[in-house]
């Protein structure tokens, strides 16, 4: 008798186990649903900028050639449609050697009149397009994120496009 006492018991238990894990997966599928529509919101800014007057020097700080370390520093400044919009500058420094060929990890940072905007990505040595991650910036870019695409590495014709996310 006494078992039969504790079914209904035991069913009530179940179905409010039942009922708290439904409630549990709706809620999380609303907290997700609710990530997505913030990032709905995101809006996309594209800026596509010249190079000129390019400036840059490398410096042989390991053993004499290429080795672990060596440098390249560069800046240059920064136009938009024929105008002069700011400046850019960056490193580039060697972080490993294959043979001939090197890689190294670029950062640059472009300063406009509404802010700067942060880039890094390894660069491989023969490169002539590189697309770098946007991992921040100052201002009006101070929650930017987004890639930027650069051609014509260091040459008069360099050119970049940021897809920058706010």
């Amino acid at each position: 008798m006494e078992n039969s006492s504790r079914r209904p018991l035991l069913r009530k238990c179940a179905a409010l186990s039942l009922v708290a894990a439904v409630v549990g997966v709706l809620a999380v599928g609303s907290a997700a649903a609710d990530t997505s529509d913030t990032s709905a919101k995101d809006r996309t800014e594209v800026i596509e900028l010249q190079m000129r007057d390019l400036e840059q020097k490398a410096l042989d700080l390991g053993p004499k050639g290429p080795s672990l370390g060596d440098m390249s520093i560069f800046c240059a400044t920064v136009v938009e449609n024929g105008r002069t919009v700011g400046r850019g500058a960056g490193t580039a420094q060697v972080v490993y050697l294959d043979g001939g060929r090197r890689t190294s990890q670029a950062v640059i940072t472009i300063e406009l009149e509404r802010g700067s905007l942060t880039m890094q990505a390894l660069q491989p040595s023969d490169a002539r397009s590189l697309d770098m991650a946007i991992t921040g910036g100052t201002g009006a870019f101070r929650d930017a994120r987004g890639t930027a695409h650069y051609w014509d590495i260091a040459t008069p014709k360099e050119r970049m496009r940021a897809e920058i996310l706010h």
